[in-house]
């Protein structure tokens, strides 16, 4: 009843152990040392049934080092268990080989102790005490033993796989962030460094705004695309530099509006960086603006209900080109789909197709 009870017990502590919730606390914590105490703690607890399963057959001295020995021996049946049998064959989807050579461990572990320790410590078998009831402890406590290396063996590896999918997603996603950070082309500020370089032999205040709205360009690119998260302010800021270092370059003939409703949200709402402006820029390459003399883009932003709105309504090329890439959602949208993915999954509308005399970029995201 005694050894039963200690079963239950440690079923039960390794249930909560292995909670999700638990174990991810527990892991992000220190993984490693929750790993290695599993295994402290489990021998710890067979040490302890152990030593009182077999309390009834020896005395003193006999009893620790019969003790000792059964644990320095299920040590190594444990480690075969978890460090092979595991990885080589559960792992390799090998499973009826791994339920052959667990058995195998498991019917040779318990005649190897039912053959050499009544022999070896001396055991006296009695009515009350007897052989039967050390085989039934035997084949109980080896049992044990392969259950649980098999099962901890399985969730580590279980939870090592995870953890490489959970880092290959952080990975994927940083791989995102960093296309929308690339997706500044650099011809335009190398064709704006030119452009105020040929400005600056003729110093005016176009020169020194060009430079100006240029710095706070390089300034969100380099520093605040590196956060998290930032305000619709900073997102906006780097929206009119662009919108600004464009209309310097067309001698501020183009038609590109911005309507900000609620302007004391700004401070108060985040959201991922480069995402709006992605939107944004893909307008201005898209729409023609400066090429075409009809061409405009007109921005809104707005809280609608319980949700932001950020929308983008820009003419379409005349240019077959030009309205094809428009069709086409490109690896822009798409990283801002996946980024909106990770952070409002299921709180956000995103729409971006041709209207009837334009093209629409919609977002919106639930507060």
């Amino acid at each position: 009843m005694f050894l039963i009870i200690n079963i239950v017990f440690i079923l039960l502590v390794f249930r909560v152990l292995f909670n999700a919730k638990v174990l991810r606390r527990l892991m992000d914590y220190h993984w490693g040392f929750l790993l290695k105490f599993q295994h402290v703690f489990f021998l710890l607890i067979f040490l302890i049934i152990t030593f009182f399963t077999e309390n009834y057959f020896l005395d003193v001295p006999e009893l620790i080092w019969s003790v000792l020995s059964v644990i320095i021996f299920n040590v190594g049946i444990y480690s075969l268990v978890y460090f092979y049998l595991v990885p080589e064959f559960y792992l390799s989807n090998k499973y009826p080989e791994f339920i052959l050579y667990a058995l195998i461990s498991f019917l040779v572990s318990s005649l190897f102790r039912i053959l050499l320790q009544p022999t070896v410590f001396h055991m006296n078998f009695t009515e009350n005490l007897s052989n039967t009831k050390f085989l039934y402890n035997v084949y109980t406590a080896q049992g044990i033993v392969i259950l649980v290396a098999s099962f901890l063996g399985i969730t580590k590896d279980k939870f090592l796989i995870e953890e490489d999918f959970k880092d290959l997603g952080e990975e994927k996603d940083q791989l995102y962030l960093d296309l929308l950070k690339s997706k500044m082309n650099p011809h335009f500020l190398l064709n704006t460094l030119n452009n105020i370089y040929s400005k600056s032999f003729q110093p005016s205040e176009n020169t020194s705004e060009s430079i100006l709205q240029l710095s706070k360009l390089l300034q969100y690119v380099i520093y605040d695309t590196s956060k998290e998260k930032i305000s619709m302010a900073q997102e906006f800021s780097s929206i009119k530099s662009l919108a600004g270092l464009y209309q310097l370059k067309y001698n501020n003939v183009l038609n590109i509006s911005f309507d900000i409703q609620d302007q004391e949200t700004l401070e108060l709402i985040d959201i991922p960086p480069s995402v709006c402006l992605t939107l944004f820029e893909n307008a201005l390459k898209h729409s023609a603006v400066g090429i075409e003399p009809e061409s405009y883009i007109n921005v809104t932003y707005k809280i609608k209900g319980q949700e932001f709105l950020f929308e983008i309504r820009n003419s379409v090329s005349k240019k077959k080109n030009l309205v094809g890439n428009m069709n086409d959602s490109g690896l822009g949208n798409e990283a801002v789909i996946n980024i909106l993915e990770k952070n409002y999954a299921g709180k956000y509308t995103f729409i971006s197709e041709p209207a009837e005399n334009d093209y629409q970029t919609i977002l919106k995201i639930k507060l």
